[in-house]
This record gives C-alpha cells, structure tokens and sequence, in this order.
C-alpha cells in the first residue's frame, strides 16, 4: 500500500526534481518505509512506499522494465498477483522480486489496458510508456484507491490524495461551488468533481489516457468496468446459491490474507466484520481484533445501542483473538478535527472520526488490517432505503422518489435561501439531474419491484459505497494502515449481482403491497432498521458465528452525536458555527442557517448530519489558502 503522485509539463519544461520531491512528502503518511522518483525530460512519477508484500529492496518504485520502455508507480494490492504472475512466466517474462508491484508492471506491459480487468484487488496507478511517450492512469473497479488529476494550463498532475498536487507551488486553489451545493445536498459528491477547482477524482473502474507524444492536452476518460445488478436469468435452487457464497466467502478472505507483515481485523460486533474474522481466524490463529466504543452517559433513544464492545468481545472471545479497543468520549471529536479534515481533504459520507481512532488503534500493532465495507451494499443491508422506491409507474418515478430521500442535510426548500451569497453561481445546478445521471446504464422498462431493487443497489454501490471506500482510505493510510476489504472480491461480487432479490430481502413482498397513500404507521413498519436485509448472509455465516448476531438488527458504526452537540459539544458548536466570522458564511448565509443549526441545540429537530458536515467544511476552509 503506498503513495502515487506525478506531473507532465505539456509546455515540454524540464522536471523539476524539488517540484516532484515536495508532491511525495506530502503523502509521506502514506508510505513512510521508502520513497523514490523517476524524471525524464519533462515526465516525473512520485511514490511513496509501505511495504506489505516482499519488504526488501527489490519491490522499491517507481518500477522499470527490464527493457526499460515502461515505468510504474502503483498503489494496491492484486490478491491473484500469484496466477497472474505463473501466466506471464510461462510467456518469459523475468522476475527480480516478489511483489505484486512487478506482476501489474510486467502485465501492462503484456496486455495493455486488458490487464485492468484481471486484477483481482485494490489499485490505482500511473504507467508510463517512454517509446510512445503515453501516460495511463487506473483506478480498480470499485474505488477502494482513490487517484486524483489536476490540470491546470500547462501542467497535468495526479496524487493518491489532492495534497501531492496541491503541494505544486504555482497551482492555484478555489472552491468549486457546485460541488459545495452537491456535498450539501447528497452529503457525497457524486460526480468525479471535487471541493476545489481544476481537481477531479478518476471514477472508478476507469482508467485514462494522455498522448504527449501527439500532444494531447487533456486526459481522455474510458470506462472498462460497471456493477451490474439485475436478477438471473436461469436462476439455481436457493441452496445451491447459499453453498456458493458460502465457497466464495471463504475463498475472498483467504485469498486477502496474503501479507508479509502482521494482519488483523476490525471487529465492530456486527455481522460483515464478524463473518471476516470467523474465517480469518481458522487460517491466522491468534490474530488482532479491534473495536471503538462510545461513551453512552448522556446518550439517549437508539443511541443507547450504538457501543457495540460487549458483542466484540463475546466474538474476540469465541475465535480465540487478541483483542484491543478504545472508548471515544464527546471531547475527541473537537480534538482531532484539524487533523482529521487535513486527511480527509474533503468530507464525504457519514461521520468519520471514529474511523479515524480505530485506524490510529490498529496501526499502533498491524500494518494490514480487513474490514466489513461493502456487505451492506451488496447483499441488500438497507432495505429500509430501497423500499421508499420499490413501487413506481417507471424508472423516472422511482427517481423522484429516490431522490427525494437522500437529499441528506439541507431541506430542498431551504437550498436556495442557504447559498444565497453564491446563488448565481450555481443557480444552473440541477441535483436531480446529477442524481438520474448516476444511472449512466439503466433500463427504461422497469417491469418487477425487484427490477427497482436492483436500480437501488447499483446506486448505492457507485455512490454510497464509493464515499465509504474513499473515507476508509483516507483515514486508514493516515496512520501507514492498509485496509483490505474481502467482500470486494472480483468473484464475489460477481456473484453478489446476480444473487436473486429474494435471498437478499425478506419483507418485500409485504413491501410492495402497502397502499401508497395509507395513512398511519406505515413509515414505522417498513421504513425502520430491521433485521431484514442481508439474508443469504446471515443463513450462511450463522454457521460461523453466534446466532445472535448473524440474526441481530443492522447497525451502524456512528458516535452518540446527536446527543453530544447538544450535550458535551454544544460550546464546540456554537464557537465554531454561531460566531459571525465563520469561513462558511463567505458561501453560505447565516441568517438562515444558524436557525437549523439550532434547531438541533434546541432538541427539536436532529440535524447531527448537517452540524458534522458544517464543522467539517469550515475547519478545511480555514485550512486551505483558497479562493472562495
């Protein structure tokens, strides 16, 4: 796991070595066990190094070929590294280490861009052909790295994070305002924008290319991999389908297991989590196991069940781990807040910080440690989400619906009066549009409530899932912590797409048969966490863990915060947004958004959600040197 970085002087100006020097100390974090740079004429690539896979010197990057006509500099994990690597041998290629680095270069080099989609893992990476002067650019199919570009006149440069091209002296810095108003709206960014101008995030499952040698000046996007949800055509008893995840599960795990460093997992006391380390733990006996709690003095309602170390330790107990946590108390938020923003670089999906302390608590004893991510948005762990959009007259009325929901933090009649001081500045932003485009491939002939279901899934595995998978990078590689995520495993979610709704979901038939315009407690009925969602899991994996938790109710990994900004926090609140000189109002206006803001300080409304992301945004605004 490591650190990329990069820049092209189109203007054809020599590299300048201090330029590249300062792009990879700014990810330093990310690779603290070495560094190197490779610069040719006006072409440089940047890499910063944590050894996981054949710590010796032989794995340094960037890596050349034998032939010395490619260079790469790569960030990831291919778990099939070994097959891949036994192919191009028996095709002569040579190898001088052991690491998957040299397996990626040599298979670029054999089959192009074909080679993407035979990595099976996590990767985003930079290759240089010096023949044909020609740059590609990838990002593994599911968005577990992340790689940002930046162009900007004559420059192109690109980073595993936006602060190796931020760390260029001549780029300018300034808000992208659209993109404010779609954080504030979604609580993600759904398109490849950024908060800052002139830096996008390569999609995932797409890779780029730039011809210098024809003198190309922008980066030409191609798109090689897409979920696909939809129902099986020639589906296979329900029992056939459960012994195959059940062979598939096993077999993501054990294949992420590979390492040359010590592993351990996260054990949140949750079921994705749990089922990893259940299976883990028959390969790697006596592994480390790691849980954040919270304080719940003064938490109240569902907040009560939030701290979930009594289910970890009952689980650290029964696979026989060495376990550790941490207790996170109100305080701790305030206290890492300029530093978790300076990581992040922009906030995403849900409230992170407590990530944060858990990557800190792991990396203090492992150097790879697997988590849960991507359960819930393959296998259907929201249902309460899908079935606000599982009954519709076509794909456009589920979008109007849909939508309406995860408009997350800001009400929809408040958004113009809230970024009034902007307003002609993004008044052409249509968010439902930004939303329908999501489904770039989508069937205009919805014929079943499973076909919505399926719609459902896809977007929040391209939405959702990806906000996760970019947070969970973040504030991993913050501590040198590689994070590995088994259930996106190529084969896994292959067949997690074609599984059949019905061993997802139990309630939808009840679902589909409420009338939409029943009055009464139909929100509470069907629209509730249950334990519903994820059933094809749960039956597989209550042969590995205790039953009561493969059959316990889905919960989230959130802090009591709607109990501590009005409690313990509520001072931190209001120094930081209630104060006239808040950056956020240069953007945002007060008068109308000091009174939601209060409204949660007064108990009558919870907008935990909103006070996070605004605390958030006005800690990186004060941070950044940037024009607004």
């Amino acid at each position: 796991m490591c650190g990329v970085a990069g820049l092209i002087n189109l203007n054809r100006e020599p590299m300048s070595p201090v330029i590249l020097q300062k792009m990879t100390d700014a990810i330093a974090h990310r690779g603290p066990d070495s560094e190197g740079q490779w610069i040719e004429e006006n072409v440089g690539l940047g890499h910063r190094r944590l050894a996981i896979i054949d710590l010796s010197p032989a794995g340094h990057q960037p890596m050349i070929t034998p032939d010395n006509r490619y260079v790469l500099s790569y960030n990831g994990e291919i778990y099939n590294f070994r097959e891949l690597r036994t192919e191009l041998e028996a095709s002569g290629y040579q190898f001088r280490s052991h690491t998957d680095s040299e397996v990626v270069l040599n298979a670029l080099a054999k089959w192009g861009v074909k080679a993407l989609n035979r990595f099976n893992g996590m990767f985003a990476l930079a290759f240089w052909d010096r023949k044909e002067k020609t740059l590609l650019l990838a990002r593994d199919r599911y968005g577990i790295k992340p790689l940002y570009y930046g162009l900007q006149g004559s420059l192109i440069a690109f980073g595993s994070e936006q602060k190796a091209i931020l760390a260029i002296p001549e780029f300018r810095r300034s808000l992208d305002k659209e993109a404010l108003l779609e954080y504030f709206t979604f609580q993600n960014i759904f398109t490849n924008k950024t908060l800052l101008n002139d830096i996008k995030l390569l999609p995932a499952g797409y890779y780029a290319t730039l011809n210098v040698g024809k003198q190309q000046k922008e980066l030409q996007l191609t798109q090689y991999w897409d979920f696909d949800f939809r129902e099986p055509k020639n589906p296979v008893g329900d029992q056939e389908y459960r012994q195959e995840l059940d062979r598939l599960f096993k077999q993501a795990v054990n294949r992420q297991l590979v390492t040359d460093v010590e592993l351990g997992s996260y054990l949140s006391g949750g079921i994705d989590s749990g089922s990893i380390t259940a299976i883990a733990s028959q390969s790697y006996p006596y592994m480390k196991t790691f849980t954040c709690g919270f304080d719940l003095n003064s938490a109240s309602g569902i907040e009560l069940g939030f701290d979930e170390r009594s289910k970890a330790e009952y689980m650290s107990y029964h696979f026989n781990t060495e376990h550790y946590e941490m207790v996170l108390k109100a305080g701790d938020m305030e206290r890492i807040m300029p530093k978790l923003a300076w990581h992040l670089e922009e906030p995403r999906v849900g409230q992170s910080y407590p990530n944060y302390y858990a990557a800190k608590l792991a990396s203090k004893f492992v150097k790879v440690v697997m988590c849960g991510t991507g359960g819930d948005e393959l296998f259907g762990g929201y249902p309460w989400r899908y079935y606000r959009g599982v009954a519709n007259d076509d794909f456009e009325h589920y979008i109007d619906k849909y939508y309406n929901f995860w408009q997350r933090l800001i009400p929809n009649n408040q958004i113009k009066k809230v970024f009034s001081p902007i307003w002609k500045d993004v008044k052409d932003v249509w968010t439902r549009d930004i939303f329908r485009d999501v489904f770039k491939h989508h069937s205009d002939s919805l014929y079943t409530n499973k076909d919505y279901i399926n719609h459902s899934l896809y977007f929040e595995a391209k939405t959702f899932l990806h906000g996760l998978l970019v947070v969970e990078d973040k504030l991993s590689m913050a501590h040198g912590l590689e994070t590995r995520v088994p259930f996106l495993d190529n084969d896994l979610v292959d067949f997690a797409m074609q599984c059949p709704v019905h061993l997802k979901l139990n309630n939808l038939a009840n679902v589909v048969r409420v009338n939409e315009n029943e009055t009464g407690g139909k929100k509470n009925k069907y629209f509730k966490k249950t334990k519903d969602g994820k059933q094809i899991l749960r039956d597989i994996m209550g042969n590995y863990i205790p039953k009561d938790i493969s059959k316990a109710e889905k919960k989230g990994f959130s802090a009591p915060d709607a109990s501590w900004f009005k409690g313990e926090s509520i001072d931190f609140v209001k120094r930081r947004l209630l104060n006239g000189n808040a950056r956020i109002y240069d953007v945002m206006d007060r008068d109308t958004l000091v009174p939601l803001v209060e409204q949660h300080l007064n108990g009558e409304q919870n907008r935990r959600l909103l006070i996070w992301s605004l605390l958030n945004v006005e800690e990186w605004m004060e941070s950044l040197d940037a024009d607004y």
